[in-house]
This record gives C-alpha cells, structure tokens and sequence, in this order.
C-alpha cells in the first residue's frame, strides 16, 4: 500500500552514453532540485538502462541528494520503464535510501515507489511515495 508522499524533484537529463549494442544499453546522468519530506533538495543520480526483447527498459540507477544545510541522502533504485513519442521515457520502481541526516532519518528503512517520466527535450519529473 502507497502511503505518504516522500517527494517531487524535477530536473535535466544531462548525459547519455551506449556502453553495449549486445543487449542495447545505454547509461543516462540527470540532475534534479524539489522537495523531500517538505524539505528543499539538489541531487544528481546515474542509471542504467537495458533495452529488453519485448521494448520495455531494465533500469537500476543510484543518485545522491543534498539538502540545503549540507545534509546528504543517498538512494539506490530499480524499475521498468517503455519509450513515449520523440524519445521520451516513463518509469516506475523501487528507491532504497539511506542518510545521516537527522531531518531525513526517516528515509532510513523505507522502500520508495517511484514516477520517473523524461519528455522528448530532456526535462525529468521524479515522483515519491513511501510502500508501506
């Protein structure tokens, strides 16, 4: 069961690079800035994409966020994901979190389903919410 909204980032696909044709998968970069826990978040994260037989996508990424204070979270992350129109890609997941952060600590032991949406130009949109 979903529960409470964890947060919402947007942000910029910044770097994409094909590391194999065999099967086809290609490593993305992103930055991203919004909001975790009501509390104002920077990050940047890595992931990795493989393009299946069927045309869906085999993600797994990991990413750092930083609050305003210095405070860091970092997170590791699965999902699925299929091509739109013009390029752009929808995802749903899994993030795993982990900081030191004494605002975040409850990010600690809690599992994330995500949103993760790029459109044709490159802007990302990250919806989270905690499973339950």
């Amino acid at each position: 069961m979903l529960g409470e909204k964890i947060g919402e980032t947007k942000g910029r696909r910044l770097v994409r690079r094909v590391i194999s044709v065999d099967p086809p998968t290609a490593e993305v970069s992103f930055e991203d800035a919004g909001n975790i826990f009501d509390t104002h978040t920077t990050g940047m994260g890595t992931y990795t994409s493989v393009v299946r037989p069927d045309g869906t996508i085999a993600g797994q990424g990991q990413g750092l966020t930083m609050t305003d204070e210095g405070e860091s979270v970092t997170w590791t992350g699965t999902g699925v994901g299929r091509f739109g129109q013009g390029g752009s890609v929808s995802y749903r997941g899994m993030l795993f979190f982990q900081t030191t952060s004494k605002k975040l600590a409850r990010l600690n032991g809690t599992c994330g389903a995500f949103e993760y949406d790029v459109d044709a130009a490159g802007n990302t949109i990250s919806k989270m919410w905690e499973w339950k």
